[in-house]
């Protein structure tokens, strides 16, 4: 599943993704961590792993 960035914080680690239906989903610092990736920004596209309407997992949308 795809969507963008909908907001990131540095400090924490945790946002949340818009997915392309316009659902607003939230995902803690520890699927950041796990994504292996180093900052995300406002927009970004991402693959997304969503388990109990929460983001368990992050990456490079094509990657």
């Amino acid at each position: 599943m795809q969507a963008s960035v909908h907001e990131f914080d540095t400090t924490t680690g945790a946002g949340s993704v818009l997915l392309d239906d316009g659902t607003r989903l939230p995902f803690a610092a520890e699927a950041f961590e796990r994504s292996g990736l180093r900052l995300l920004r406002v927009g970004q596209r991402l693959t997304v792993e969503v388990a109990d309407d929460r983001v368990v997992g992050l990456r490079i949308v094509g990657v």
